[in-house]
């Protein structure tokens, strides 16, 4: 074997170390080179250059790679507390007008004038359409007419009653001939109080051609028009006035939750709410007035099995018109000491049951199963699973395992809302 002599390093020349190191690497022989080592001066010889490898490394300056990070993991925490927290439920509904009055004839008669402008707003006694009155004027004046005659001829009358008294007591005159004329004196006095009525009734009908608004609102279209024969009780109305201002939302719950949220009331458990109310629109906007519950049906609809609950609200914008579909939200009690969790910290599992990460007091994570009864916000309200002063895990859920440790860091029930808006 040959021997190649080392070359010996230039005088002053810098020594300089290239040894690249890569921690937790090891470089192996290819297969193919094997049998080079496998002798004992091969190995002494490559025992010497591992040697000098460390010696180099070491005059290097390096160092080996430091180990894995095995800090705890940062998870942010809230801390539940337990509290009265009002429970909402959201129910679908309809509006109503607050009043409707069909606009109707009182007497027959041919429509000589419309005086409203449709879909506008009416005053209480406006006048809206006009009948023809003449004939209502001539019963009205043969009526008065009826009721001079009348008149006139009571004043003979009672004359001779009085005539007849004085003469009866002095037996001038017959106890037959004073009955007669008193009576006559009274029969005279109720044909003019029968002529009064009729005069009246005459004055009732020719003021009915003037068919006035019974209610103020907004009026709809006008079904008919001038020149229309129009009678009493004929099927179809004039016009309808409907007042939207304050306005009337039906809406429709179960008997069955509406059973369960008694009994909780009687045990104690819940507590009634307030009878404020708010709506959400059509498109989904919610209405800008809160409204009041006014009633609860009393009966149950034997089709549905639901109860009516009615509730009135400000509508001075107009915003909602009768036969509008809304969706209330209605308080239906009050939660008495209920525990509040996180949406973000609540989860599902692979059944589909609501499951949180809990840091306790080793802070140690551990993974408990919930029970939930509805939401509050953005929040549950847990019945089982958690208590007062558990902190639940709300950020870094992917730092946090079960069993291990982790650091918790407090964040705050409105931090963690605006995190999730």
């Amino acid at each position: 074997m040959r021997r190649i002599a080392p070359q010996r390093p230039r005088q002053n020349a810098p020594f300089r170390c290239e040894i690249d190191v890569q921690p937790g690497f090891s470089r192996t022989a290819p297969d193919s080179l094997a049998p080079r080592f496998q002798t004992p001066m091969n190995a002494k010889l490559l025992l010497s250059l591992s040697l000098i490898a460390t010696l180099a490394l070491a005059a290097c300056g390096g160092k080996p790679a430091p180990a894995a990070d095995d800090a705890p993991g940062e998870v942010g925490v809230v801390t539940l507390h337990a509290g009265d927290v009002p429970v909402l439920t959201e129910l679908a509904g309809r509006t109503a007008a607050f009043r409707v009055s069909e606009v109707r004839p009182q007497v027959n008669g041919i429509v000589r004038k419309r005086l409203f402008e449709e879909g506008g707003m009416v005053r209480a006694g406006q006048v809206l359409y006009e009948i023809e009155p003449g004939p209502f004027e001539a019963a009205h004046e043969q009526a008065e007419a009826s009721l001079a005659t009348a008149q006139a001829g009571i004043a003979s009358l009672r004359s001779k009653a009085e005539r007849h008294g004085e003469l009866v007591k002095a037996n001038a005159v017959s106890r037959q001939e004073h009955d007669e004329a008193q009576a006559a004196l009274a029969q005279a006095q109720a044909g003019v109080k029968a002529a009064q009525a009729a005069v009246k009734a005459a004055r009732i009908n020719l003021e009915f051609t003037r068919i006035t608004a019974p209610i103020a609102g907004r009026i709809g279209r006008s079904a008919i028009t001038e020149g229309a024969l129009v009678a009493p009780g004929q099927a179809t109305a004039l016009a309808t006035i409907q007042r939207l201002d304050p306005i009337y939302v039906d809406v429709i719950q179960s008997s069955l939750e509406l059973t369960k949220l008694k009994r909780r009331f009687i045990s104690g458990d819940m507590a009634p709410a307030s009878t404020r109310v708010k709506l959400r629109m059509e498109d989904g906007l919610p209405y800008p007035h809160e409204g009041t519950l006014k009633f609860t049906e009393v009966g149950v609809d034997a089709a549905t099995g639901s109860v009516t609950l009615r509730a009135e609200f400000p509508n001075p914008q107009g915003l909602l018109l009768p036969g509008m579909y809304v969706r209330a939200q209605v308080e239906a009690g009050v939660e008495r000491h209920a525990i509040l969790a996180p949406q973000r910290g609540v989860g599902r599992n692979e059944k589909g049951e609501p499951t949180a990460l809990v840091v306790g007091a080793d802070d140690k994570v551990e993974l408990r199963a919930l029970e939930v009864r509805s939401a509050a916000g953005d929040q549950w309200i847990v019945t089982k699973g958690l208590r007062e002063g558990d902190r639940i895990v709300v950020d870094g859920l992917q730092r946090a395992h079960p069993g291990e440790k982790v650091k918790p860091v407090p964040v705050s029930f409105e931090a963690a809302t605006a995190a999730a808006e």
